[in-house]
């Protein structure tokens, strides 16, 4: 950790009962700080409990005091503190302490949240027992601006303190190299690969590369006209002064031209570039230039260093992580392709603040689809949260959807188990998307597909109703499509027989029988497939 570092302050805020308190303590001892417990302190200079306070002199009183406190402890150094759920909800507390040093809200999902204070007294702000829950929901529903504010997120649920502090201290370390930035590990058969995601990254591009081993000299930045025209520049001048020698090369936009042929217009500009096996080929741009780039690198001279810089939200959350590259067939998508993992990925989510809203919401859906797989909260979040968040919850919401298909891929790097579990809704999606001859987006697709794969879930009985209608309105106010009127299902069913997901001549869906529990079926039957697909149809 930098000097800088240590004398920063570290705030950790959120909700009551996601862990402050106990982390920050732990953190504190770590770190050999002083750490200060926010409520503790007030509840020592009133001389009785918070709840006390709150009924004997009201909560206007107390934030007051809570106000003044945030500003003399705004005015110290070298601190671990744990403020009260309500305190950083002020804009002015969350300037004032954010202006000597780090803050980071840590989170839990109501039902977890729920559990840990089930038993407690001393918390006014909930009432009576038999109502908690409702009001944890009505709290954090009303306090989500705030808290999604905070730059840094940490999920505590299922987490050991230990897992939390070295994530905050991660954390610290992200935020010296680029402000705002975090860095989240992957760890891979080949060894580890660095995930940096912040605001503002691809101005620190070059930089972020060469700290990660990257030679200097000729690089390739694959891209196409749309893209190049509002990053490329950027990104070029990072490069340029980390001693790095850019050479722009283009590719036609769209999954249409995700193609060998494509693929064969690179190698032409790479060999026209002079570059070498140690040259960086760095894809900048959505999932189609992610997958041939990646591609691109892995067959260029035998293998060159790959660099994934998305520039959408769908690719931001799936096609930079895991290593899967490829370009399609007249008969599907992806069927060829290799393994390829890249030597770093840089996500710069500024980028997302000029994305269409069609394509934002294209990506949603494969953020929705972690929360199903992996994160219930993030999922909750979504069903109350603001259609197109913005600013740090941007980082959040790529943030916590990431460490889904980390987790998955770390597992089963190639495919050959549980990372299938990743292909949710995909093989309805996929299909879908061929018979439209892909005038259907990726992720609407892949949420019809899910949608469709939750009414099958239902025939099968291995869930309950009620989630199909929570999946379709998560959907819908994310404005993604929630039923395909005009559709063939016959033709549909058909374009699932070139789906690479297949096992042999057996189709293979996979299922949510619960938010976070989702399991593979290989030929559940195909009335049951033609009945949910059906129901997305409107027949």
């Amino acid at each position: 950790m930098t000097n800088n570092n240590l004398e920063r302050n570290i705030i950790l805020t959120g909700f009551m009962g996601t862990g402050k308190t106990t982390v920050g303590r732990l953190l504190a001892e770590r770190l050999d700080r002083r750490f200060v417990d926010m409520d503790l302190l007030l509840e020592t200079q009133f001389g009785k409990p918070i709840s006390a306070v709150f009924a004997e002199e009201g909560e206007p009183v107390f934030r007051d005091a809570e106000r003044t406190l945030c500003a003399q402890l705004a005015q110290e150094r070298g601190l671990v503190i744990s403020t009260g759920g309500g305190a950083l909800v002020d804009p002015a507390n969350r300037a004032a302490l954010g202006q000597t040093g780090m803050l980071l809200c840590l989170t839990a999902t109501v039902d977890e949240i729920l559990r840990r204070v089930e038993t407690a007294e001393d918390r006014p702000l909930l009432g009576e027992r038999s109502a908690r829950r409702q009001r944890i929901a009505t709290l954090l529903h009303a306090r989500r601006d705030a808290y999604g504010a905070i730059p840094h997120q940490i999920d505590t649920a299922g987490r050991t303190p230990e897992a939390i502090i070295n994530q905050v201290l991660a954390a610290l370390a992200a935020d010296g190299e680029a402000p705002g930035m975090s860095v989240l590990p992957v760890h891979t058969p080949e060894g580890q690969y660095d995930i940096c995601l912040g605001d503002g990254l691809l101005r620190h591009a070059g930089h972020l590369l060469a700290n990660r081993g990257l030679r200097p000299g000729p690089a390739a930045i694959v891209t196409n006209s749309r893209v190049a025209e509002h990053h490329a520049k950027t990104l070029a001048g990072s490069l340029r002064e980390a001693g790095f020698e850019p050479h722009l090369c283009l590719a036609p936009e769209g999954e249409q031209h995700k193609t060998l042929a494509t693929v064969a217009t690179l190698y032409d500009q790479f060999l026209a570039a002079k570059l070498d096996r140690n040259s960086p080929i760095i894809a900048l741009g959505g999932g189609v230039i992610g997958d041939m780039t990646g591609f691109a690198a892995a067959t260029y001279l035998r293998g060159a260093p790959f660099v994934q810089i998305p520039t959408t939200l769908l690719s931001m959350v799936d096609a930079s992580v895991g290593g899967k590259t490829g370009v399609d067939l007249p008969q599907g998508k992806n069927l060829v392709g290799a393994f390829k993992q890249p030597a770093a990925v840089i996500i710069d989510t500024a980028v997302l603040g000029s994305l269409p809203p069609a394509e934002f919401a294209s990506g949603m859906a494969e953020v929705i689809k972690h929360g199903i797989i992996g994160a219930p909260a993030l999922f909750e979040m979504l069903e109350t949260g603001l259609p197109r968040p913005e600013g740090p919850r941007h980082k959040h919401l790529v943030a916590e959807a990431v460490r889904v298909k980390i987790a998955v891929v770390e597992e089963d790097p190639f495919e050959q188990g549980r990372r299938a579990v990743l292909n949710l809704g995909h093989t309805f999606g996929h299909a879908i998307e061929l018979v439209s001859n892909f005038t259907i987006r990726h992720g609407e697709g892949v949420a019809l597909g899910i949608i469709a794969a939750t009414h099958l879930a239902i025939a099968l009985g291995r869930c309950e109703p009620a989630l199909v209608d929570r999946v379709i309105q998560v959907m819908d106010r994310h404005g993604l499509p929630v039923e395909l009127p005009g559709y063939d299902s016959g033709a549909i069913i058909a374009a699932m027989g070139h789906d690479k997901k297949r096992a042999g001549k057996t189709l293979r869906f996979i299922i949510p029988q619960a938010l976070g529990d989702v399991v593979i079926i290989d030929d559940p039957g195909i009335a049951w497939v033609q009945d949910a697909l059906g129901r997305v149809l409107g027949k």
